[in-house]
């Protein structure tokens, strides 16, 4: 399936959650904020929300710095 994610195109596989995408993307265990079609999706929910075609998601981390 073909998401935006931060703005640009990506594919996935069907049926990947929000937890399936940040562990795709190498961010497990670092602080992320994820916005799902302009809503923030929850950290308790993000192993229970499916991702589906044409979403557009947002991925941002945190940078500790000072």
């Amino acid at each position: 399936m073909h998401i935006q994610l931060n703005g640009e195109p990506f594919e996935l596989a069907d049926g990947v959650t929000v937890a399936g995408l940040i562990d795709r993307l190498d961010l497990v265990g670092r602080r992320v904020a994820v916005e799902l079609n302009l809503d923030i999706v929850p950290r308790s929910q993000h192993a229970t929300t499916a991702l589906r075609e044409g979403d557009q998601v947002e991925v941002v981390h945190a940078i500790g710095g000072g």
